[in-house]
């Protein structure tokens, strides 16, 4: 439905309210998600919503997709828009009206729906052999900004583009969202085509594989799926933390893993976590994974930030002065979809006010954002909060001892340092008594995971984050 068609419903929200907010609820997915999968999953999505902004319906192209999205995305959908709005909100999924009128005919044909024949929003002008790979070609090496954050990782992706099948196989990158992993896969997998374009190339969402599963399962084609994925020269898939708890879809991609591997075809991963961090895999999956080469992607540093706003800017043919571009990368820092975000603001800003770029520009523009940076938490409050809540000393944050009764309270400070705070996952640990990146990240996921999962923890960390925002 379009805004249009809103507004002749009576009842329902003709003015900008309903359309803003959920424009600012489907922004912050943006950020949030791996690009593949807001691309999959929140992108078709529209949405009806009433005049005192009370319920939200949101409308699903076909069933499948529609239960897929109530079991993963609605209570954080429902979290934004309540958030967004400051009211409690009623979220109601349906199937889009056209879906309705044609329901019998598209039962048969949900599952299809998101089957790997589907091509991917990827802009108006892909080479056959794109469009086979699901690659978008505007990923690659040469748009992607090198720096210490990610030199390492952009060298392997590279050894492994130029020759697949040797060296770092498979090549497991990890890293928080929004650090360029993804763009990174597609760089290689770009790479490998411009050098041998009858390669079989496929990059896959680690949720599109579960689909494929799924559907070879109830359509009875597993031949067809093995001949599909094991047949690859280079297999891209990103998120492969989406693939816990499926078990079925599991065991076909340890088939496919080995198939691939035995034919000297190479494999690349990405994650939120490093292997052994991941939860929910089966064990020799995980030291499948951990069999090649593992490499971290951290957050931006300061020049990269800037030198990415600079490119980002230039792309969208404006020349950002490089003071404007110092003054929004000290203000963003956590990631590069958060710069995009912050540039796009600007950008808007600037056009919309018919003003040139300066940094009262941009700090207009960025009000909100540094409103919140004004407002900063400080890691040393967070670990004295947390202290205090579970009756430990501050000392214990930074020491080596490791009882639950202390291990567990510094794993909860270290969440909500990367919670609470722009701090990045080296920086948080180095203020935690030099601790690596890494058990930071596992502390990280860990409470995370388990918040979900535990009211009285959910409670607490509830209790702890509104004493610290004050």
């Amino acid at each position: 439905m379009t805004e249009g068609q809103y507004a002749k419903q009576p009842g329902f929200l003709s003015a900008d309210a309903g359309a803003s907010l959920w424009q600012t609820c489907v922004d912050q997915l943006a950020q949030e998600l791996p690009e593949q999968q807001f691309n999959t999953w929140i992108k078709p999505l529209s949405a009806q919503i009433t005049d005192d902004l009370s319920m939200v319906t949101i409308y699903v192209a076909n069933r499948f997709k529609l239960d897929w999205i109530r079991a993963q995305y609605s209570k954080h959908i429902a979290t934004l828009l309540e958030k967004f709005s400051g009211q409690a909100i009623q979220l109601e999924l349906a199937l889009a009206p056209r879906e309705v009128a044609a329901k019998n005919q598209l039962t048969q044909r949900s599952v299809e729906s998101i089957s790997m024949e589907d091509t991917v929003e990827l802009g108006a002008e892909q080479s056959p052999g794109s469009l086979k790979s699901r690659l978008n070609t505007a990923l690659n090496f040469d748009t992607l900004i090198e720096g210490t954050a990610n030199r390492m990782a952009r060298a392997a992706a590279m050894h492994v583009a130029g020759m697949p099948g040797h060296l770092y196989n498979p090549l497991f990158i990890y890293g928080g969202v929004g650090l360029g992993k993804t763009h990174l896969m597609h760089a290689v997998g770009n790479q490998l085509l411009t050098e041998r374009p009858l390669a079989k190339v496929l990059y896959i969402h680690a949720e599109q594989f579960v689909s494929d599963v799924v559907k070879s399962y109830q359509r009875k084609t597993f031949d067809e799926f093995k001949e599909r994925y094991h047949s690859l020269d280079l297999l891209l898939i990103d998120d492969v933390q989406f693939l816990a708890n499926k078990d079925r879809t599991q065991e076909e991609f340890f088939n496919a893993f080995e198939a691939l591997l035995a034919k000297k075809s190479h494999i690349v991963m990405t994650s939120d976590t490093y292997p052994k961090g991941l939860t929910d895999i089966h064990e020799r999956l995980v030291s499948r994974f951990d069999s090649g080469l593992t490499v971290a992607i951290e957050p931006p540093e300061l020049e990269m930030r800037v030198a990415i706003l600079i490119n980002k800017a230039r792309v969208e043919g404006i020349v950002m002065p490089e003071e404007v571009a110092f003054f929004v990368a000290k203000n963003v820092r956590s990631n590069v979809r958060e710069l995009e975000g912050a540039l796009r603001k600007i950008l808007a800003y600037s056009r919309f006010n018919q003003k040139e770029i300066s940094i009262l520009l941009a700090r207009e523009a960025l009000r909100d954002l540094l409103s919140i940076q004004n407002r900063q938490i400080s890691i040393e409050n967070i670990q004295k909060t947390v202290a205090d809540y579970y009756k430990i000393k501050i000392a214990d944050m930074y020491s080596k001892k490791r009882p639950a009764s202390i291990a567990r309270p510094r794993q909860i400070a270290m969440y909500l340092a990367k919670e609470l705070t722009q701090k990045s996952l080296p920086e948080i640990g180095e203020l935690f008594g030099g601790r690596d990146h890494t058990t930071v990240l596992h502390a990280v996921r860990k409470i995370g995971g388990e918040r979900q999962q535990m009211t009285e923890l959910n409670q607490q960390l509830h209790v702890l984050e509104q004493t610290l925002k004050g």
